[in-house]
């Protein structure tokens, strides 16, 4: 394949930087975007490096609440008082006050923007925004290490400039309640999350049970996943659900977001996949982009804590995978070096190639009859309403 590909990126990502110790760390956008570079991705003539640019306040007034722009905007400040932050998410441990916060977070948003825009003029057939993804954040309120919600952003964008039908597919290891919350109540926007269960991780929400109300019954779709879940567990669960939701609702454009925090090693998480698994996940969604989407495919990076270690290696694949091109197993040289100032010792060696840890038997069994009981579920309580989805009401 010979798409037109895009990496929206900037050094400016660097600043949404809530602090040293987070571990949302801006250096793995760098890492990516550099580890894409050495293999010679941007030589290419098919895939380019498009910047972002700082949305606008009616831009953000589509998901966001105009009062919490201007409380954003006034603790990006230097010197602002964080007092009564934490009525907006802000000032908290997970969601810290930085300095030009809003500006950082603004940047990303508009990446998004730039995105949708270029493919659905035509411009691009797909664009990897690898800052953007930030899916929990509430229409007045930070939460979960997101300011502003990019994602539900270009949804609600592309909704109103161009009316399109809009496939979410998040695959992050945490719900994507924000983006659902958005627009649980809107037919023309399906959103499908695959996560692990809010019974072990935050936001504590996803159940198979939140589908939607009034017009929007049936568009929204969990599958929450218990700790453990593998490669097969996950594909199996894809395989049967997402292709038969994305035929029924015939998209004009899919956003996904690629949080690769469902890896065997994530700190913060504990699903079991590995590098091999997300890079055949990016080949299904390639696929599927093309037979339901016209091709037009707006993927975003979201989560993923082993900075150094897994996130570059994910996030290369997956624009890879959409440049249409293979790459090497063995790192260049040139890209280790620079990953050593970051990682240490902990510099890995290879594109996918690693060693997950042996599951017990009964773990995986566990995790398997789960993934098999919420897929069943969602056949039960979806699958019915798809005569309705295919009408486009």
């Amino acid at each position: 394949m010979s798409e037109a590909c895009a990496l929206i990126y900037s050094e400016s990502y660097q600043n949404y930087s809530f602090s040293p110790w987070h571990p949302m760390k801006p250096e793995r956008l760098m890492l990516s975007a550099e580890l894409m570079r050495s293999f010679g991705l941007f030589e290419r003539d098919n895939i380019r490096v498009v910047e972002p640019r700082l949305a606008g306040d009616d831009e953000l007034a589509l998901v966001h609440d105009p009062v919490y722009i201007q409380k954003v905007k006034e603790l990006s400040e230097p010197g602002v008082s964080e007092i009564g932050a934490g009525k907006w998410g802000l000032g908290t441990g997970d969601n810290p006050v930085f300095p030009r916060m809003h500006e950082a977070a603004g940047t990303i948003a508009g990446g998004a923007l730039v995105a949708a825009g270029m493919l659905m003029e035509g411009e691009l057939d797909h664009a990897f925004h690898v800052g953007g993804g930030l899916h929990h954040a509430q229409r007045a309120r930070a939460s979960g290490f997101c300011v502003y919600n990019d994602v539900a952003l270009a949804a609600a964008w592309l909704r109103k400039k161009y009316q399109a039908r809009v496939l979410y597919l998040d695959f992050d290891a945490h719900h994507g309640d924000g983006v659902q919350g958005f627009f649980y109540n809107d037919p023309g926007v399906m959103t499908v999350s695959f996560h692990e269960s809010g019974h072990y991780l935050f936001p504590g929400t996803g159940f198979p049970g939140e589908t939607g109300d009034g017009d929007g019954r049936g568009y929204a779709v969990n599958l929450p996943l218990a700790p453990y879940t593998t490669d097969d567990i996950f594909l199996k669960a894809y395989d049967e659900l997402v292709p038969v939701l994305a035929r029924a609702f015939r998209p004009d454009i899919i956003i996904t977001q690629n949080g690769c925090d469902a890896h065997f090693s994530d700190p913060l998480t504990h699903m079991s996949l590995t590098l091999s698994g997300f890079q055949a996940l990016a080949a299904r969604l390639h696929r599927l982009v093309h037979e339901v989407a016209g091709g037009r495919w707006l993927a975003s990076g979201g989560g993923g804590y082993q900075a150094y270690t897994v996130v570059p290696r994910a996030w290369t694949s997956l624009m890879a995978e959409m440049g249409g091109t293979g790459l090497p197993e063995e790192l260049p040289p040139e890209w280790r070096t620079l990953c050593a100032r970051f990682a240490g010792n902990e510099v890995p060696l290879y594109l996918t190639r690693e060693h997950p840890p042996k599951i017990e038997p009964a773990a995986r069994a566990a995790a398997a009859e789960s993934a098999r009981e919420g897929t069943e579920e969602i056949k039960r309580t979806i699958f019915p309403l798809v005569g309705s989805i295919t009408s486009g009401e």
